[in-house]
């Protein structure tokens, strides 16, 4: 048989020989390594790749092959889509715009010589880096959890397995059992996120297990599109829903996996289902490259670099950088901002003003849809929020419908805009 050089057999072996041929065979062009093929490093480097017209080598460094989109990862759960819905591939990244795809972990970044190295022993040269690697979780940010009680109390703030966790688990539930949330403090990966899951799974026991129970242990004293999801909880779910805020003990809980319970400010609860969203910070490649202040990355609002280096750049929810919420809407446009940035410092083109802009639309109950949004720019402190608008209480059916067909056209156009 004769060997194809395309064909690699093992992730290592995969992972290796690809990293050695941009050296090779890119030789001259300058470098872009993407880490995280997420909203921001997926279209980071589509945007670089397809505009630099190949002047610019770009690997993206991603471990799983099927990326699956944590917004509308409820809807999965609430049953309005299906997981092969929300599940992307890297395929047509690396056949459409030549993108060096390597399915591995970065577990190193080095500065000075300005090398990432991956698990399986690659070392990889950059000129310029960009870091896009969401969300990790604070270590004991709720008493009782860490990572492996995962599967027993799953987080499903990265969606893929945990998501599917999550929604057994609903659908295991014993007729007038309890489902409980520990919500997240501030800030965290899609602010109206916990709450739209909350109205996802009301949305399920209301079908399947009508006398269930919902508990919400929230450490904040108000939340994201707070009078709509409420307002929508009082129409659809009558007497299910408890939200347990800041001044009620929200803030105060523990939990214990292996009893499957949940003690919020003092008074202990047996739960059946419980979904666990901790205290988040910046993706831990971030910190290994020390660009993070402990929890974030601070970045500069007009091209997205790092505070702590001007090579490295870092989008989406790992970045600190002002007014704009962490959502996947925000770390594509910010990516543009970026990839323009990028392509201007490497090859000399022109580099336009940066403008960016975020819509977070959340489905409370079947047809009844609302949204929150805004434009912003680049100041020198930060990126400034410009205006906003949100939906309102009371709004038609009409209306509501409208808004949730309008976040399906939207789903469709920014997987577009990542995947190609």
């Amino acid at each position: 048989m004769k060997l194809n050089r395309r064909v690699f057999i093992g992730a290592a072996g995969a992972a290796a020989a690809s990293l050695q041929a941009p050296a090779v065979l890119g030789a001259g062009k300058p470098r872009v390594v993407v880490i995280g093929g997420g909203a921001g490093g997926a279209t980071a480097a589509r945007y670089i790749a397809k505009d630099s017209k190949g002047a610019i080598d770009v690997t993206l460094v991603e471990p799983s092959r099927t990326y699956y989109t944590c917004f509308f990862s409820n809807l999965y759960i609430g049953g309005f889509q299906e997981l092969s819905d929300i599940g992307h591939s890297y395929g047509t990244l690396a056949a459409n715009y030549g993108i060096n795809v390597v399915h591995d972990w970065a577990v190193g970044v080095d500065r000075d010589t300005k090398l990432v190295s991956l698990a399986g022993g690659a070392k990889l040269p950059y000129d310029k880096l960009v870091l896009s690697p969401g969300i990790d979780f604070v270590d004991g940010a709720v008493e009782g959890w860490d990572l492996s009680a995962q599967n027993k109390m799953p987080h499903a703030y990265k969606a893929g397995s945990q998501t599917e966790l999550l929604k057994a688990q609903i659908n295991a539930m014993p007729e007038g059992g309890s489902f409980c949330m520990v919500a997240p403090p501030n800030p965290y990966r899609c602010p109206p996120g916990p709450y739209e899951r909350v109205s996802m799974v009301a949305h399920v026991l209301k079908s399947v297990n009508p006398t269930a129970k919902i508990i919400v242990a929230d450490p904040k004293p108000k939340f994201s599109k707070m009078g709509l999801f409420q307002e929508g909880w009082g129409n659809h779910y009558e007497g299910m829903v408890d939200w347990i805020g800041e001044d009620f003990g929200g803030g105060n809980v523990s939990v214990n996996p292996d009893a499957m319970t949940v003690t919020i400010d003092g008074e202990e609860t047996k739960v059946d289902a419980c979904n666990v969203i901790p205290a988040m910070k910046a993706g831990r490649i971030a910190e290994m490259a020390g660009v993070t202040d402990g929890n974030w990355a601070p970045v500069n609002a007009a091209d997205m670099s790092s505070k702590a280096d001007p090579d490295i750049y870092v989008l989406g929810d790992a970045s600190q950088q002002g007014d704009m919420p962490k959502s996947g809407f925000s770390a594509n446009s910010q990516a543009k901002v970026c990839a323009n940035a990028v392509r201007g410092a490497l090859t000399g083109s022109k580099v336009f003003p940066a403008k960016f802009s975020n819509t977070c639309w959340s489905l409370i109950s079947t047809d009844d849809g609302v949204k929150v949004g805004a434009t912003y720019e680049a100041t020198a402190e930060k990126i400034a929020k410009v205006d906003g608008f949100i939906s309102q209480t009371g709004e038609t059916a009409e209306l509501r419908k409208a808004t949730y067909e309008e976040s399906v056209g939207w789903y469709a156009g920014i997987t577009s805009d990542m995947f190609g």
